[in-house]
């Protein structure tokens, strides 16, 4: 897909829009028409587009600083496109679990989730970040509905399956773990006879 640099995109926004104003002013509106048509139409790609695709490129390089400042350049979100939107939010979600935010982080996948990513393999990876915090925090019921929730998508990439898989297995090993040091527990107060020991006679 064709993208123009932010920054560029910006500038030129910015040159065309006074150059036709300009334009129109000294030399009659039919002269600076096109400079303007052009900007507008720019600004409006930039108003309904924003950051996102760059700064899912960015995301995916590593560089978390660089990410944030892409995503600052979209002032306004609430004006995106629905799938830009999602990604946004997305975006903005990892960045919070990657710095251990996770209370931001599950603040901003549940506004994404809310308004509904395209494909079934980012609904996935979605509800695989959000098992993910809730196991974090120990709410393991939380993080099997989330679990559940992915298990439904139609998943064509074998990295989330890989990572579905995973968590699964993290999930039913804290539920085995959880079960043992439960009944380990029960059994403390008895020896292995069943009885209950008998305090020592002085």
């Amino acid at each position: 897909m064709f993208t123009i640099n932010i920054y560029l995109k910006l500038a030129l926004i910015a040159v065309l829009l006074i150059g036709g104003t300009a334009l129109s002013i000294v030399y009659g509106f039919w002269y600076g028409f096109v400079f303007i048509l052009a900007g507008v139409l720019l600004l409006v790609s930039y108003l309904l587009l924003g950051t996102v695709q760059s700064a899912a490129v960015l995301l995916q390089e590593g560089d978390l600083e660089a990410v944030d400042k892409r995503l600052a350049l979209t002032v306004f979100p609430s004006l995106l496109f629905s799938a830009n939107k999602a990604y946004y939010y997305m975006i903005k979600g990892t960045l919070a679990q990657q710095r251990n935010q996770k209370a931001e982080a599950e603040e901003y996948l549940k506004i994404a989730q809310e308004v509904k990513l395209p494909s079934d393999n980012e609904r996935a990876m979605l509800e695989l970040q959000l098992a993910n915090i809730a196991a974090t925090k120990n709410r393991m019921n939380q993080a099997k509905l989330h679990l559940r929730n992915a298990k439904k998508m139609n998943i064509t990439e074998e990295t989330i399956k890989d990572q579905l898989q995973q968590l699964e297995v993290a999930i039913k090993s804290y539920g085995a773990s959880n079960t043992a040091r439960m009944s380990g527990g029960k059994g403390q107060m008895r020896n292995p006879g069943g009885k209950r020991r008998r305090p020592k006679m002085r």
